[in-house]
């Protein structure tokens, strides 16, 4: 690698704001703000919108939107049968 391109790789907190879930990891990305980890030391914060604890995929709150009958035509289609 050639010396003095390449950004910082530090130690960086990320947080879900709608999850109140936070993590600490490793990261080039930077911040103004900062926020003191439970080892007592303090770390770059950087605020996501979504992670894990908080998408419907891996939450699994997700739901299948019906959009213009979509689900009846392949349930007519492929014959799905109810009991």
């Amino acid at each position: 690698m050639k010396p003095g391109i390449h950004p910082e790789y530090r130690p960086v907190v990320f947080r879900d704001r709608v999850g109140e879930f936070a993590f600490l990891t490793r990261s080039t990305t930077t911040s103004d703000r900062t926020i003191e980890w439970e080892d007592g030391n303090t770390y770059p914060l950087i605020d996501v919108d979504i992670s894990s604890a908080s998408h419907p995929f891996y939450t699994g709150k997700g739901r299948v939107i019906d959009t213009a009958g979509r689900v009846e035509r392949f349930e007519q289609r492929y014959g799905r049968r109810r009991r």
